[in-house]
């Protein structure tokens, strides 16, 4: 009874500070975040130290509003992501890293192929960590009211792993959205899967072997399956009920067997011994890019595509991401 009241305490302050989050300035969202923060166990020491010092940086704003996955085709997006390009860079990290990423890989059970790949996209190879203060961005995002549930949460972590001197707060750069390191981690990822790996007690995740250790523990531990695929291109009928069609990440809907669905799919040959599998199908342009049909493109997706939408809930980027994958591991 004591924690259920606790819980109604927590959600009584997060919604009353949501509701009058896009009344006041910036500067007086400091004040009642700050507030906030105490109530939530961050010291005092802390939220001077950050919270203090924090500005309001409009640019978070725009790219937040203005992100690839919104406006580009599914063709373009992944053509920027999975070029020739990046496969060579990632060889170069590969074969420079080889000992490690095949001992975190085989530990892990995780595919180095998609370590390379999510490492790639995400930051070029750690060639872009972005530059941006990572507590600015986070309070910009938690003071706009778009997404502020989420982004406080994050900054309320973010505090307290400075708080535990897990993540020192000096120069603490990353992403627009508040991610760090070669994986881009948001705060509650490091605070759940990020790992001292080599033992010299901090957990850098701007290094190798901290940062796909830190990768590898968290795909390992949400379920990715070295033995199913990513996702099939496809050819659909034009019987295929709209239902079935997922043309948002938020929630992967109508899944079914591969045996079911083959009936849809006019190359279904290139499904044949995956009819136990479960999949759904995902259209992912209709609904953002103009005149763009219904049908195509098209792909079969299946659960390990489902994990990746957790990395990152856009359907171009999962899309990105496991053909990436599927280069690296013909070059590897």
């Amino acid at each position: 009874m004591k924690k259920i009241k606790i819980c109604i305490f927590f959600l009584f302050v997060i919604i009353n500070f949501k509701a009058h989050a896009e009344n006041f300035t910036f500067n007086e969202w400091k004040k009642k975040f700050k507030l906030f923060a105490v109530k939530k166990g961050v010291s005092l020491n802390t939220i001077e130290k950050t919270i203090d010092k924090s500005i309001f940086l409009k640019d978070v704003i725009k790219y937040d509003r203005y992100q690839p996955e919104f406006y580009e085709d599914t063709k373009t997006y992944i053509s920027k992501r999975a070029n020739t390009k990046k496969i060579n860079s990632g060889l170069k990290i590969y074969k420079t890293n080889k000992r490690t990423i095949d001992k975190i890989s085989k530990e892990f059970s995780v595919d180095k192929s998609l370590l390379l790949s999510l490492m790639g996209i995400e930051t070029n190879f750690g060639n872009y960590l972005g530059k941006m203060d990572i507590v600015s961005s986070l309070a910009t995002l938690s003071y706009d009211k778009r997404r502020s549930e989420f982004f406080t949460s994050e900054l309320i972590t973010l505090l307290i792993l400075f708080d535990n001197g897990i993540i020192n707060p000096d120069n603490y750069l990353g992403s627009w959205a508040g991610a760090f390191g070669n994986f881009q981690f948001m705060p509650s990822t490091i605070k759940n899967y990020a790992m001292d790996y080599n033992n010299d007690e901090t957990i850098n995740l701007k290094s190798i072997e901290d940062s796909f250790a830190s990768a590898a523990n968290y795909l390992n531990k949400i379920g990715w399956d070295n033995n199913i695929p990513c996702f099939y291109k496809v050819e659909l009928t034009n019987e295929t009920p709209h239902k079935y069609l997922n043309t948002s990440a938020k929630q992967i809907k109508h899944k079914n067997k591969i045996s079911y669905l083959k009936k849809y799919v006019k190359n279904s040959e290139i499904l044949n011994e995956l009819d136990n599998l479960n999949a759904a199908l995902v259209t992912p342009d209709y609904d953002i890019i103009p005149d763009a049909k219904k049908l195509t493109p098209a792909y079969v997706v299946f659960d390990n595509y489902e994990l990746i939408l957790k990395w990152n809930r856009s359907l171009r980027f999962a899309l990105a991401v496991c053909t990436l994958k599927s280069k690296f591991k013909n070059a590897i």
